[in-house]
């Protein structure tokens, strides 16, 4: 693959507003000269711990940890590795990205495969602009038109109409200057099975461009207009080298923005349904394009939001639609709710006969996907018998075994009780039993949402202390040793004039219990001025506390004795260190540790009396 230029990165970053950037995900407020504080848009939380540095365009999170520059931004919200974000951010800053010399054979292949992306955007405003200006595609406006549908909405998703025409795209294409078989390598035509004449491949359908999450048309999905015409109903762009019809979500580039603002994000079947929601004012809505959901989906889901909720319709195939889901989403961090659809009607039509205001109500009021499930194991039992009793409390039992002891399970537990109409201490004890049979064992997990956990950062086992040092003396050093070096290096950043003489002043290997914190304080050394500058690629771990020293630093004040105190400290630490280890192995060097040890708490203490004075 095409390297770009090396200064493409720099170029890219130097263009990028991050304030701007950022409040698409959630809302920023001025916190100090140089900082902004929000919630934090990668974790759930109710009092802001995420702040940004726009300057150095850097952010951390001091509640989930996630940190870095506003490359590691976008590639944790958008899911993309780092060209794929480089890319992303080019595109919105409107930078030119120039390539490095490459290979003429990758050379070829990406410039055939640009040709390819320009093809289908062209066919896709060709499409566009028939419906619109074309008599033959009258009858697709006004069924467009009854369904509810307005032409604004409509123009958005660049909703178009394919000819009758066998060959207008081919002969549109090739005034164009692309050839037959670019034509049919972006799926455009097909070959006729009676003559191998190549053929439009869409014809006489209304057509919904289906692009990437950067907004590029990858394909088509196409709706016959006549019930009367061959051919299935609907019709996608064969799968190829672009185009993955699993990979993605019908409008997810124009949602994405809005779903992880929300927090939420609706996901609908059909392109007409989701195109109704967003013209209900529910711009986080976005489609299945007619398949069951995949594992690529869903993580494209968990790219956009937190909660997802499944505006289905509610025949008993859309509920069939919804259990498969939860099985592909189960393990992901993914709560799944579902959207309360009277029988019968889909998101378009409810949209068109009862208004937006009615619909957004609806999903304000999706229910958890427990519940759901519940309720429908409830429905469809014959309650009417105590052979329908216990088979439905048999039923649910692998639903409940998911559910730990909650105000949701006791609540869930009485439905189940009202319902068969026995007793709710029995209730709850037969659905406490094991299930009398494995299939279904697990599956009421789908829609539970997992929490994110490890070991902290700085935890006593992970080398802290010095070689040989007891636990004890480990463990000291970790908790309290971390803060000190965190707060030395924070004020390396304050004071960036100074941080490389602070730093030199230190024995680093000694000085700091922890690896990250001695690459953190070598890399402050040549870059305490710039600290975003020449982080070393793929350590994510660096670039996160460097963030965080940042967005922390952000508004405080210069002062050398402040930068004196904390470097002091970490020298009184290390002395207290080989103090330990010293008296654990006998040796006789503890009371001219002890005498160094006097000496630097006097100097710790002049240091804060300065500082004070600072």
């Amino acid at each position: 693959m095409a390297r770009y230029t090396p200064d493409a990165k720099e170029k890219v970053r130097d263009a990028v507003d991050f304030v701007a950037l950022v409040s698409q995900y959630t809302d920023l407020r001025k916190a100090g000269p140089t900082r902004w504080t929000g919630l934090c848009p990668f974790h759930e939380e109710r009092s802001p711990s995420f702040g940004i540095e726009p300057n150095q365009k850097l952010f951390k999170c001091f509640g989930c940890g996630e940190g870095g520059d506003v490359f590691r931004f976008v590639e944790l919200k958008e899911g993309l590795d780092f060209r794929g974000a480089l890319e992303f951010l080019a595109d919105r800053s409107g930078i030119e990205l120039e390539l490095e010399a490459e290979d003429p054979e990758a050379a070829g292949r990406r410039r055939a495969r640009e040709r390819l992306l320009e093809l289908i955007d062209r066919t896709a405003t060709f499409y566009a602009r028939y419906l619109w200006d074309s008599g033959e595609a009258r009858r697709a406006r006004e069924y467009l038109g009854a369904r509810g549908l307005e032409e604004a909405a409509l123009r958005e998703f660049r909703v178009g109409y394919a000819p009758r025409r066998w060959d207008s795209v081919l002969l549109a294409s090739r005034r164009a200057g692309f050839s037959n078989a670019e034509v049919y390598a972006a799926g455009l035509a097909q070959r006729s099975k009676s003559t191998n004449r190549l053929l439009d491949r869409f014809r006489g359908r209304i057509m919904f461009p289906l692009a990437d999450r950067r907004g590029r048309v990858l394909g088509f999905g196409a709706r016959r207009l006549d019930d009367e015409d061959p051919g299935p109903k609907y019709l996608n762009s064969a799968d190829s080298d672009l185009f993955h019809k699993g990979q993605n979500l019908y409008a997810a580039d124009i949602a994405r923005a809005h779903a992880t603002k929300a927090g939420t994000v609706v996901l609908a079947e059909g392109y007409t349904d989701v195109i109704a929601l967003h013209q209900a004012g529910l711009r986080n809505t976005v489609g299945l394009m007619g398949t069951a959901l995949t594992p690529e989906q869903v993580a494209e889901l968990a790219r956009l939001a937190p909660v997802v909720a499944l505006a289905l319709d509610a025949d008993s195939a859309g509920q069939e639609a919804m259990l498969r889901a939860a099985k592909v989403a189960a393990g992901r961090r993914l709560e799944l709710r579902v959207v309360p659809l009277p029988p019968g009607a889909d998101p378009a039509d409810l949209v068109q006969t009862e208004g937006g205001a009615a619909m957004r109500a609806l999903v304000d009021a999706a229910k958890p996907f427990v519940r759901f499930r519940v309720e429908r194991e409830l429905d469809r039992a014959d309650l009417t018998t105590a052979e329908g009793k216990d088979r439905a409390i048999d039923a649910l039992r692998p639903v409940f075994a998911a559910l730990p002891p909650s105000a949701v399970r006791v609540e869930l537990e009485q439905l189940v009780a009202d319902r068969t109409e026995l007793s709710p201490s029995l209730v709850s004890s037969w659905l406490a039993q094991p299930a009398s049979g494995g299939a279904g064992a697990g599956e009421g997990r789908p829609g539970g949402r997992e929490t994110a956990g490890g070991p902290a950062q700085g935890a006593p086992g992970n080398g802290a202390g010095a070689p040989g040092a007891t636990a004890g003396a480990r463990a000291a050093g970790a908790a309290g040793g971390t803060r000190s070096e965190r707060a030395f290096l924070g004020q390396c950043v304050v004071n960036p004039s100074a941080a490389r003489a602070a730093i030199d002043a230190l024995d680093v290997e000694a000085a700091f219990t922890s690896d990250l914190h001695r690459r953190a304080a070598a890399h402050l050394r040549e870059h305490a001025a710039d600290p975003s500058a020449a982080l070393p690629d793929g350590d994510e771990e660096l670039a996160s506390l460097v963030a965080g020293l940042v967005v922390r630093a952000a508004g405080q004040e210069p002062s050398r004795a402040a930068l004196d105190v904390e470097g002091l400290k970490l020298q009184l630490a290390s002395v207290e260190r080989r103090m330990a280890v010293a008296r654990d192995a006998g040796a006789g060097d503890v009371a001219a540790l002890a005498h160094r040890r006097a000496e630097l708490k006097t100097a710790v203490d002049q240091a804060i009396v300065r500082a004070m004075e600072d």
